[in-house]
């Protein structure tokens, strides 16, 4: 935890003096320690821990984390949200950036989760039971396929929805457990579960926008009608897709998991092994033709 510490402090102070490679890095150093550093506490204090508990476990997070956030970046080319300006002109360095950066999605989302429900305060609140049936689900299924079209269909208006679509598509969906577990809680009318999650969503795209503003290569929002009035790089407004987000990252990662494990269930070892090795590259093959839309789509300009 000290030298995670040590780190993040080397690399703030590097960065206010453009000192090379944690200018340009800074979001990257500034992440990376503090997922060492939570993960370091959390493990001190006797709690789960990841990185210490299951190594195998947390590295699996970080391919599960680019993928995951390529299909939001998938939706920014018709959305036109968001920019990058400065990064890497070398295109190696700046394709190993992109994974880099987007690896910690996951991991920073899940260990600030676990901060969050330290206290414990959030899991003993309680609101109405709020049944959901089988027409309920069919509701919200519904709702959640329109929020996955109508921002690709009409960008300008219905952009914030994209932050919605997955919960309404994965929560009613019944088909992992943490969209059981989700949505018994609002059937049992307790809402620390999602409230964790909630909290932690808001507190990392504080800390996305806050490192992110210090670093030289950086993203830049071209929000339509709530765009002037902005924290950092974030227009106010936007900030409210955090939380949601991180609803949405929990069930996406969650049911992958999971529908991998059931495919991989009751295979023999060299089959699996096989299985493995082709999803490995196929994603590799969804990452670099990604990468390669992002550069020619969403990149703005190039640094040093």
């Amino acid at each position: 935890m000290n030298l995670a510490g040590l780190m993040f402090l080397m690399a703030t102070v590097a960065m206010t003096i453009r000192m090379e490679p944690f200018f340009t890095w800074y979001y990257v150093f500034s992440w990376w320690s503090y997922i060492f550093s939570a993960e370091a506490y959390l493990h001190l204090k006797g709690q789960e821990a990841s990185l210490f508990a299951s190594p195998a476990r947390f590295l699996l997070q970080l391919p599960l984390s680019v993928t995951i956030w390529l299909v939001f970046e998938l939706f920014n080319f018709r959305l036109q949200n968001w920019h990058y300006v400065n990064v890497p002109a070398s295109l190696p360095v700046r394709w190993i950036g992109y994974a880099v950066s987007y690896a910690t999605v996951l991991p920073g989302l899940r260990v600030t989760t676990l901060l969050v429900g330290r206290s414990g305060f959030l899991g003993r609140l309680r609101w109405h039971p709020l049944p959901l049936g089988t027409e309920g689900r069919r509701w919200v299924l519904a709702a959640g396929l329109g929020c996955l079209v109508l921002p690709l269909v009409w960008p300008g208006v219905f952009f914030p929805l994209v932050w919605l679509a997955f919960i309404g598509i994965l929560l009613p969906l019944h088909r992992c457990p943490e969209s059981v577990r989700l949505a018994k809680s609002i059937q049992a009318g307790k809402p620390g579960a999602w409230l964790e999650i909630l909290l932690a969503g808001m507190i990392c795209g504080l800390l996305w926008e806050l490192w992110n503003f210090w670093a030289g290569a950086k993203w830049v929002y071209t929000v339509p009608w709530v765009g002037r009035l902005k924290l950092f790089e974030m227009p106010v407004l936007g900030f409210l897709g955090f939380p949601p987000f991180a609803v949405e990252c929990h069930l996406m990662s969650g049911c992958a998991i999971d529908r991998w494990r059931a495919l991989e269930r009751a295979r023999p070892l060299a089959e699996r092994w096989i299985m493995r090795c082709l999803l490995g590259l196929a994603l590799l093959l969804f990452w670099a033709l990604t990468f390669s839309a992002i550069d020619s789509r969403t990149v703005l300009s190039h640094g040093a």
